[in-house]
């Protein structure tokens, strides 16, 4: 049997099932079946089964039935699109040219045909990502993708989608499952691309100075913005301070009484934390229950 026939027959069954209160029990292992079948434009003009498959993705309520329609509409798009949008503008516009040309030979003798001018096409420096009709890694890669419009779509760069499932295939390559660890790796990459107060990480993410590859392994300190960066640098530097100041021996009193154990036997260091016109800052550490404070 050959595929034109195989798909004529998935497409007479699926067309029954779009029917109001039809039996869909069948239609996820129709479609499975569509997606191991090689269709070309020629059989999906004959036998019309890309209207039918969206047809049943709006009348079913099955989320694996719907996310499966998607992915092969999806991916039929890809080779048909812009090719049957070029055939169609280019067979009206020769048809348009030659009755003009017919009547304007008849008239003046000869006519220019209107230059077309050439949309620029976005760029994409990625390969296609694998095809899934795993429910939680359609669910993630519309969040991905979701993320990824918080600005917009820059130009000349891929779509939201395209290059949320990139990312989610990197990721799943990592941890081959989507268990908890795979989600929480998801999750993490959705809240920082999304992050008003990170635009970078998003912008370098879709114009490709950040590869989905790179981006999937990024550690939180790698995605967070400058100024997150920067507070977490001052936080280092304090606990380097203090962990320098608890390691040198300070001099020691009996003048300064401990707020825990009510004691006067401590130690206490002085250090230069402020600009110099500033007094320095006192720290004091008590020899007997190990309580540390600071006072200016």
């Amino acid at each position: 049997m050959g595929v034109e026939e195989e798909v004529m027959k998935v497409q007479q069954k699926l067309s029954k099932m779009t029917a109001p209160e039809a039996d869909q029990s069948q239609a996820l292992d129709l479609l499975k079946v569509l997606q191991t079948l090689n269709i070309d434009l020629d059989i999906l003009s004959k036998t019309r089964i890309g209207m039918t498959v969206n047809e049943l993705r709006k009348t079913t309520k099955d989320e694996e039935v719907i996310s499966l329609s998607k992915t092969l509409i999806k991916s039929w798009k890809r080779f048909i699109g812009p090719t049957a949008t070029s055939k169609d503008a280019s067979g009206k516009e020769s048809s348009k040219s030659g009755s003009n040309s017919s009547s304007t030979k008849s008239s003046s003798g000869s006519a220019k045909k209107p230059e077309k001018k050439e949309e620029p096409k976005k760029q994409s420096s990625y390969p296609p990502a694998s095809t899934t009709t795993d429910a939680v890694r359609l669910k993630c890669r519309e969040l991905l993708a979701n993320a990824l419009r918080v600005d917009g779509e820059p130009d000349g760069c891929a779509s939201p989608e395209e290059l949320a499932e990139e990312l989610e295939d990197c990721i799943y390559a990592e941890f081959k499952n989507t268990d908890m660890r795979y989600k929480n790796r998801v999750r993490s990459r959705v809240a920082n691309l999304k992050d008003a107060k990170n635009p970078s990480l998003r912008q370098n993410f879709m114009n490709g100075a950040i590869q989905p590859s790179h981006l999937a392994k990024m550690t939180p300190e790698e995605m967070a913005s400058d100024e997150m960066k920067k507070i977490r640098e001052k936080f280092i530097k304090e606990a380097i301070n203090d962990a320098q100041l608890a390691t040198v021996q300070g001099t020691k009193t009996e003048m300064l009484k401990c707020g825990k154990c009510k004691k006067k036997n401590c130690t206490y260091n002085q250090l230069q934390t402020r600009s110099s016109d500033e007094p320095m800052t006192t720290f004091v550490l008590c020899n007997e229950c190990g309580n540390r404070w600071k006072f200016c």
